[in-house]
């Protein structure tokens, strides 16, 4: 499905009704917007945190990335 939106005298964009009733939207539903290169990405925050917790699936639980992070601050204030 393709929509031509545009864009409001306050930077306001209009979704239209079609493409919020394909994807189950209705007001007061939050969206997270994140760019892409020169593209803008709209997607649920359910559908943001999903991707986010697919990407975290292929860290091993063993690892420990809390522990990686402070290592490495503790060495980058050592060669301050």
């Amino acid at each position: 499905m393709d929509a031509t939106l545009v864009l409001g005298q306050q930077g306001r964009l209009v979704i239209p009704a079609e493409v919020r009733s394909a994807l189950g939207l209705s007001a007061g539903d939050r969206l997270h917007l994140h760019l892409t290169g020169r593209r803008l990405v709209l997607e649920s925050s359910q559908d943001a945190a999903a991707e986010l917790r697919g990407l975290a699936a292929s860290v091993p639980a063993s690892r420990s990335l809390v522990d990686e992070l402070l290592a490495e601050r503790r060495r980058a204030a050592i060669d301050e």
